[in-house]
């Protein structure tokens, strides 16, 4: 029983840990028809399909689809309008497919002028994007700091956030998520050697002449920002956190994914010795113990001391919503939590409209000393 029990620890770790992998191509296209004088497309219904928002489907072969709302429905498909398809004809029936949050492909899709620059950390040069507001810009950066094994174009989704309120956006790579530096077996840490990477982000804003700084996180790329915010270096520059679906508790995290799969929540706590115990963590490929209780922020709650806004999902199955409650609970004096019908980091694409306009509010509310 005990070899079995361990067994499971180690499996949970290595897959929590696991280098970035290909994506997974499990929706077929059913059909494609016309809407409205509009082209739509017929998928298998399931929760994701039927989602209230805007979406992507990254097709197998290349190319995406760019999802509007749904137009029909019945027990077994869904239909959905077509907003673009790039390439122009790439969409076809039969075609396998992956469904996404991430809606722009890259600064140009957003409609945003990219920089491409580097920041040089501890274990090699990171790519990020540098993005100039148009017009009306400050002193303010935002850094963008995307999660566990998806790209930096996730964050995208902020980075107009930013452009409006007249920041400077850079959005981050970092060690081991596929477009950063590869350290070591090319495992992730949870957050623990990647705040590095960000650190070093941070200080190449300071140097590039950012006064105040924005972190925008989401999901583990939340739990690095509060560690950043929290380090006595960047007292009084790192001025106010946004974080979407943030890691707050990776043992709450981790409990909600092994639901997520089938497995009882409770059996997430076989994964912790072998992800605490450097021994252990070495014989699961990683260079570095993850220290939970540094990433448990309803522990940790006294020290959070920067205004910070989070958006939520209250189906969320990854970032577990009632931890979020907590912590706004809690810390209701800095913390300012807003929900959304919505899974795991897609507030934005289940009301974009809302997301932007609170977060942009919110930013005014507190307006920056220069």
């Amino acid at each position: 029983m005990f070899a079995g029990a361990a067994g499971l620890g180690f499996a949970i770790a290595r897959r929590l840990t696991a280098p970035p992998s290909g994506r997974v191509y499990s929706l077929t296209v059913r059909g494609i028809m016309r809407h409205e004088g509009h082209d739509a497309v017929v998928l298998d219904r399931n929760p994701s399909t039927v989602a209230t928002g805007v979406y992507n489907l990254w097709l197998e072969g290349g190319g995406w689809v760019r999802l509007g709302p749904v137009v029909g429905e019945d027990a077994g498909t869904v239909t959905r309008l077509v907003e673009s398809t790039e390439p122009a004809d790439g969409l076809a029936v039969g075609q396998r497919a992956s469904w996404s949050g991430i809606y722009y492909r890259d600064p140009a899709d957003a409609g945003l002028h990219a920089e491409n620059v580097v920041v040089e950390t501890l274990v090699g040069p990171a790519p990020a994007w540098l993005i100039r507001p148009t017009a009306n810009a400050t002193n303010v950066w935002a850094i963008h700091i995307h999660g566990l094994a998806s790209p930096r174009a996730g964050t995208l989704r902020g980075v107009k956030v930013a452009a409006d309120a007249g920041f400077v956006s850079l959005v981050v790579t970092y060690r081991n998520d596929g477009e950063g530096p590869m350290a070591g077996s090319g495992r992730s840490t949870l957050g623990v050697t990647e705040t590095d990477d960000v650190r070093a982000a941070v200080r190449f804003a300071i140097a590039h002449g950012a006064r105040r700084i924005v972190l925008f996180g989401w999901s583990m790329g939340g739990a690095i920002a509060l560690q950043v915010a929290a380090d006595e270096e960047f007292k009084g520059v790192i001025d106010r956190l946004i974080l979407d679906s943030p890691v707050l508790d990776w043992s709450a995290t981790i409990a909600a994914n092994c639901a997520r799969v089938g497995l009882a929540p409770q059996v997430g706590v076989l994964a912790r010795p072998w992800l605490q115990c450097g021994p252990l963590a070495r014989l699961v490929g990683s260079r570095s113990a993850v220290p939970l209780r540094r990433f448990n922020w309803i522990a940790r709650a006294t020290m959070l001391s920067v205004p910070t806004l989070i958006f939520q999902g209250v189906d969320d199955t990854s970032s577990p919503p009632a931890v979020a409650y907590r912590l706004a609970r809690l810390r209701s004096e800095s913390v300012q939590l807003e929900t959304f019908r919505a899974n795991h980091t897609l507030g934005w694409n289940s009301d974009s409209g809302r997301w932007q306009r609170q977060a942009l509010e919110w930013l005014g509310e507190r307006t920056l000393q220069p």
